[in-house]
């Protein structure tokens, strides 16, 4: 009873410090920390980011700082270089230093060994684990890991969501744009697709429901199975990065190919280009401007390019018409969760109260999964300038 108690106080207090936040948007925004009663004076923080490269979680660290820091918490930073195993390195040395409340970003996203193995090294020494941004099971397997531990909580978002709001995107501006954008005028549009990594559970509904929620609105609209892949050898229907970074290299290498054999004048040119991130937007866009396309000229041929995250850079090009739209996912909402599990956690909340509190601070920006208590999301929003 005392701590469902502190936990609805709490909760209350944060809706200020949080509310700021409702519009999903990066903007810099007051923190729980404004709260005298819910500082983590006593919390140990280290943060294992899977890679610093990456373009999105460049952002969150960036956000996550400023927050930990502006609640006089200064936390110790891992970058895992995309290796899982230097990451489990550093988790080792970092509890053995005294860590207490770890925030992992996996890099063996939907791994469950690999989380199970994290989760059991924290337990023995009575450290929290807070997994983000990266699932740590898959949708099928949802609550395997979540709902086996009391010490892990998992703050991320819904993974289907992305994808979703992606192909409604697509999907209305192609009914709106579908002649312009059907450059041989074969009642069809040839898409190439960029996958950021196999395996991982976001790119994999990203991939899917970009192409299928469009592909749906198109049939409503009357273009039956408009949305065509530009490769008919390969029947994945995408480029994956093997490595697993989701980078802009890997998508510019990509197109270039592609366009080494696809072009206006052959007749069977990639009129559409989807990307599960920006990141993977940019090195395409790269590809397309060195190749006269997406240029903003009088007479060049704009491709409409499609990613997820809604980075500055990716804002940019979408400011000066060489990218057409994004589903922003907020590093500073994620980034507030993070501080808010950090100080309810502090403040004596088991896992499930802690995502309970944060999630009331902003309803629109956080929700709770339905099948796990443990588990917070962030909302997507689309996002078009």
């Amino acid at each position: 009873m005392k701590k469902k108690l502190l936990s609805l106080l709490l909760a209350g207090a944060m809706t200020v410090g949080l509310a700021a936040c409702g519009n999903g948007g990066d903007t810099p925004a007051e923190t729980p920390s404004d709260n005298p009663d819910a500082t983590a004076s006593d919390a140990n923080v280290a943060v294992f980011y899977y890679a610093y490269s990456d373009a999105f979680i460049s952002s969150v660290r960036s956000a996550l700082d400023t927050a930990l820091t502006g609640a006089g918490i200064e936390p110790q930073n891992f970058d895992g270089n995309s290796s899982q195993t230097t990451q489990n390195e550093y988790i080792t040395t970092a509890l053995a230093n005294g860590a207490n409340i770890l925030l992992v970003n996996l890099v063996d996203t939907a791994s469950i060994d690999t989380a199970n193995a994290i989760i059991e090294q924290a337990d023995a020494v009575g450290a929290q684990v807070v997994f983000f941004n990266r699932a740590v099971e898959g949708t099928d397997q949802e609550g395997v890991v979540l709902n086996a531990h009391e010490n892990v909580a998992f703050v991320g978002t819904d993974a289907p969501e992305a994808g979703h709001l992606q192909g409604e995107m697509i999907g209305n501006y192609l009914v709106e744009n579908f002649d312009a954008v059907d450059l041989n005028g074969d009642g069809q549009i040839s898409y190439a697709m960029f996958m950021g990594q196999v395996g991982n559970v976001e790119a994999i509904y990203r991939t899917q429901y970009s192409v299928e929620d469009a592909n749906a609105i198109l049939a409503e609209n009357g273009h039956e199975n408009a949305l065509v892949y530009f490769d008919a050898s390969n029947p994945d229907m995408y480029q994956a990065d093997q490595a697993g970074n989701w980078s802009a290299q890997a998508a510019l290498e990509y197109m270039q190919t592609n366009l080494s054999q696809y072009s206006e004048a052959n007749g069977n040119m990639i009129e559409l280009v989807i990307c599960n991130n920006d990141n993977m937007a940019e090195g395409a866009i790269s590809a397309l401007q060195a190749a006269g396309y997406n240029t903003g000229e009088e007479g060049s041929t704009t491709i409409p390019v499609f990613g997820v995250d809604a980075t500055d850079s990716a804002k940019a090009l979408i400011a000066d018409g060489y990218m057409t739209g994004t589903v922003e996912q907020s590093a500073t909402g994620m980034a507030n969760a993070l501080l808010g599990m950090v100080q309810n956690i502090s403040a004596g909340m088991t896992m499930d109260e802690a995502v309970a509190a944060v999630a009331q601070t902003d309803t629109e920006l956080y929700s709770v999964s339905d099948a796990v208590a443990n588990k917070l999301y962030v909302a997507y929003s689309a996002y078009t300038g």
